[in-house]
């Protein structure tokens, strides 16, 4: 029987080493390599292609620390043609969610599933196929009914210089427009992150991602 070959990427050694024994316990499941952050994670892949020994799933979580993110490193091995990858991670929000099936991830899995919820999302993801968790289709079908407006790129670039401190007067004069637009922006900004104030529109937005820092 062929054994599948897994690379396992998350930044904490206990969740890999519960994770490792967890999938290990499959029969027909090998972990091949682990990496503890995104960047380790994209020269995993490339080694194990060049030794001979290509990887069938990288099982991907999506925050680690202040290195690559599990997104980016997601989008870098699917542009190179690399193995289908499976995000595994305790983060659910629409943001994430999002930007990760975007990114070419086959799946999307939280870690509190059932360790046979895994499996069969490990399976399927491996043969091709879509994996998503009850919890993540279901919002994701939510998003795709009732889609929250998008920031515009005028939005994005007010909202990043509102994170900084900066307050209408300045954010005016770097982006060359007058005060009264910069408010009227906020107003919009607000209402599409659904807040009322400046403070949560950072954190609201942060909340899911918009905002990385």
């Amino acid at each position: 029987m062929r054994v599948m070959r897994i690379l396992l990427v998350d930044d904490h050694p206990v969740v890999r080493a519960g994770l490792r024994a967890m999938l290990e316990d499959f029969e027909g499941i090998r972990v091949a390599a682990e990496s503890a952050d995104g960047e380790s994670a994209v020269a995993e892949v490339r080694k194990q292609e060049v030794l001979g020994t290509p990887v069938d799933l990288v099982l991907m979580d999506l925050q680690m620390g202040a290195g690559m993110d599990g997104v980016e490193a997601t989008r870098r091995i699917r542009a190179a043609d690399g193995p289908p990858v499976l995000i595994l991670t305790t983060y659910d929000t629409d943001a994430d969610i999002l930007a990760a099936i975007e990114a070419g991830a086959a799946g999307y899995m939280l870690k509190d599933a059932d360790p046979g919820e895994i499996r069969t999302a490990v399976t399927a993801a491996a043969d091709g196929r879509t994996a998503l968790s009850p919890v993540v289709a279901a919002r994701l079908m939510g998003h795709l009914r009732s889609p929250a407006p998008a920031l515009s790129s005028r939005e994005l670039e007010l909202l990043e210089l509102l994170a900084t401190g900066l307050g209408n007067r300045a954010i005016a004069r770097k982006l060359f427009i007058s005060e009264a637009t910069v408010k009227t922006h906020l107003v919009h900004i607000y209402e599409k992150l659904g807040v009322d104030n400046r403070t949560a529109a950072i954190a609201e937005a942060r909340r899911q991602r918009i905002l990385r820092s």
